[in-house]
């Protein structure tokens, strides 16, 4: 080889380490967390304490970890709603799902510090909280599926564990049957129209994503179910309000927020980490936003509404998928009762 292209590939070689160096220092300057204006005094100082002893602390839950309810539920109580008769004075059934990606039950420990917050909003009100449990069956048993963003949230809208919807992973993607109830619920006549409202794109927007075969079912059927997504949380908030705001707002709204899931997967999903934390004031105030909106619409005193807010999983250190008790436990906080 001649000394002036062994020289090239030297060149070359340097300018390409450079290059990665300069790269990795402008992507982490620019992934540093930026705290959240929702923090409450002390959010930095959270005390570390068994996640069991967390759990039996939390007082404003209705049942035990030990006795929780699989993540499945929220499918019953949903069609329980929608088939149940309408109250006195009521005209028009409606139901929302303020969906908290990746958010860890011990975060009802920042409940009582929080300057704003969608979960205080509803217990306040009369409103019900209880555990519940992702990945097949209740810790400490062997899982039956995957602790992970797609089969947990597909669950929830099927009524079906992995085994039988076929999400087993992230990448795995359902056909049209089984039918979410963003689907069946405007296919059957049982809501006039229902909403899909995400960020995250493996949602209906790859090649390969959980929903894409219903979505393009409900398209050509002309199907009135929205399936839409935003760049980030603000646009999926922005997605619901704007959703809200119309005199004929979409009956059954499905939506996920990713705030505590990207700041868990950044920096840990933990009370001790600051960043974990703000994720978890941030979805607050965003699904604070979103109750608001509902009980500022004209018609609201002749509609009745339900709204739940849950999680499709827990986290630990940086990742979730497994079988950590962390990750398993997971809740539902209704405004509504919650038949066991």
């Amino acid at each position: 080889m001649k000394k002036s292209t062994k020289l090239l590939i030297l060149c070359v070689f340097l300018a390409a380490v450079i290059a990665a160096v300069v790269c990795f220092f402008v992507f982490c300057s620019g992934s540093e967390y930026e705290p959240s204006v929702w923090l409450a005094e002390g959010d930095d100082a959270v005390a570390e304490v068994d996640f069991e002893t967390e759990l039996n602390g939390l007082s404003v839950m209705e049942n035990t970890w030990e006795t929780a309810l699989p993540q499945t539920v929220v499918y019953d109580i949903i069609k329980a709603h929608f088939e149940s008769p309408l109250p006195e004075g009521k005209t028009e059934k409606k139901a929302i799902v303020i969906g908290y990606d990746g958010c860890r039950a011990d975060t009802f420990r920042l409940l009582p510090t929080s300057k704003r917050s969608a979960i205080n909003t509803l217990l306040e009100n009369g409103g019900h909280a209880i555990f519940t449990y992702a990945g097949g069956v209740n810790y400490p048993a062997e899982p039956t599926q995957k602790t992970s963003t797609a089969p947990g949230w597909c669950s929830m809208l099927t009524g079906m564990l992995a085994d039988q919807h076929g999400v087993t992973d992230n990448k795995k993607p359902k056909g049209v049957e089984p039918r979410s109830l963003v689907l069946s619920l405007a296919e059957d006549g049982t809501v006039d129209s229902s909403a899909f409202y995400v960020s995250w794109a493996k949602h209906f927007t790859k090649k390969r994503s959980t929903y894409i075969a219903e979505k393009e079912y409900a398209e050509a059927k002309g199907i009135p179910a929205v399936y839409l997504r935003a760049e980030d949380d603000a646009g999926t908030k922005q997605n619901i309000l704007n959703d809200l705001a119309r005199k004929d707002c979409s009956d059954f709204i499905f939506s996920t927020h990713e705030y505590t899931d990207h700041a868990g997967h950044h920096s840990g999903f933990s009370l001790q980490n600051l960043e974990y934390v703000g994720g978890f004031r941030d979805a607050e105030a965003a699904g604070a936003d979103i109750i608001e909106a509902i009980e500022a619409r004209p018609t609201y005193e002749t509609e009745d509404w339900l709204i739940l807010i849950t999680t499709d999983h827990g986290g630990i250190k940086l990742e979730h998928g497994g079988p950590s008790f962390e990750e398993r436990i997971t809740f539902i906080v209704s405004n509504k009762e919650i038949a066991d």
